[in-house]
């Protein structure tokens, strides 16, 4: 996006200035986390906001705002991988299935996507986590197979439009190979809805590793994440609110943040917006 468009985009200059924001704490977060997060200290434990302490203490005396910071690597880094992995995985076997159809299509279309969407995800990637053990690894892969059928869903249906254009009828009859085709023909031609279905999974990216790390299939202690932190908290819900606040507050502002970039890809994307608003 050029300025002069992300300014027309509202939403999506604030998305991408929170996503920025996050994206320094995560890359910085030993030179803005005020304290150590995993430092224990017993006498200052459940203490509210204040000076020493911006967004207060948990049970066991460490320093929110340095685990909030902290918690932004992890989250960041889970919905980039997921997305990467899922979109591979993705544009591979939608791409197959898209231009090859018959048997390919029938394996990949009925039988394979089929089979993942009759599980929800999150119920799949639980099931993934609990048999192989909560790590961040396993946490990435377990998302990421739970992730890739939308993708390969939308790569199919784009690829089996675009094969039938012209222009690549037309470098099929002068002898384009199916690799060629697939790769200077089909794919730079649908790569625009894949970047707003990317934009929109990493919002459920994040979203899916704090309700993994809250149910403790996320990546273990001492490593602060959102999720994990949301979950020690429900013990002090009422007494100690700022607890559950923070770490929420954050989730909430990465994927909103997240979704407003995607609708501003999708806006600055579809040339119909673009000739509807001038730009």
């Amino acid at each position: 996006m050029t300025l002069d468009r992300i300014a027309h985009h509202k939403l999506a200059a604030v998305g991408i200035a929170i996503l920025f924001l996050f994206l320094a704490c995560a890359l910085f977060a030993p030179f803005l986390a005020p304290h150590d997060p995993a430092q224990l200290n017993l006498s200052a434990r459940l203490l509210p906001p204040s000076a020493a302490h911006w967004f207060g203490t948990d049970e066991l005396g460490r320093d929110v705002l340095s685990r909030t910071i902290y918690g932004a690597r992890v989250s960041l880094i889970v919905a980039v991988a997921v997305v990467s992995l899922s979109l591979a995985l993705g544009l591979l076997l939608g791409s197959l299935a898209g231009f090859y159809g018959g048997i390919t299509d029938t394996v990949v279309n009925v039988y394979l996507t089929n089979a993942f969407l009759a599980l929800p995800g999150i119920l799949l990637a639980v099931a993934f986590v609990a048999f192989l053990g909560p790590s961040l690894t396993n946490l990435i892969l377990a998302l990421a197979l739970a992730g890739w059928v939308n993708y390969a869903r939308l790569v199919r249906a784009q690829v089996m439009a675009m094969k039938e254009r012209e222009f690549v009828q037309a470098a099929r009859s002068l002898g384009a190979s199916d690799l060629r085709l697939m790769l200077r023909h089909i794919l730079p031609n649908i790569v625009q809805p894949l970047i707003v279905q990317a934009a929109v999974g990493m919002a459920a990216a994040v979203l899916a590793e704090a309700t993994l790390s809250f149910l403790g299939l996320g990546v273990q202690p001492p490593t602060p994440t959102w999720g994990a932190m949301l979950n020690d908290a429900r013990s002090h819900l009422f007494e100690s609110p700022y607890l559950v606040f923070f770490p929420a507050a954050a989730v909430a502002l990465c994927v909103l943040s997240f979704n407003f970039v995607g609708d501003g890809l999708r806006d600055f994307l579809d040339p119909r917006t673009r000739v509807r608003e001038g730009l």
